[in-house]
């Protein structure tokens, strides 16, 4: 089964810069990251990648919707006040 027209991949920033108004910030363990890759998948403004020990996130994008916190299956995400 093709869902390709069904899901769409993230446009990196496609809403731009997030400034000051977000409450929350995502915070990755680095002990807990298995890498998986769902938080980098699900991430609506794609500003997950990757990283050496875990994924990391470009916090100059990041909206704080916590949607990677509730798809990492290893809870190795945290939302965390600003």
């Amino acid at each position: 089964m093709d869902l390709s027209p069904i899901l769409s991949e993230a446009t990196v920033a496609s809403a731009g810069e997030t400034g000051s108004w977000r409450n929350y910030r995502p915070l990755v363990s680095s002990e807990l990251c298995s890498k998986c890759g769902n938080c980098i998948v699900y991430c609506p403004e794609g500003v997950i990648s990757e990283g050496v020990d875990s994924v990391e996130i470009d916090y100059r994008f990041c909206k704080g919707c916590g949607v990677c916190r509730e798809v990492c299956r290893q809870k190795a995400i945290e939302m965390v006040l600003e």
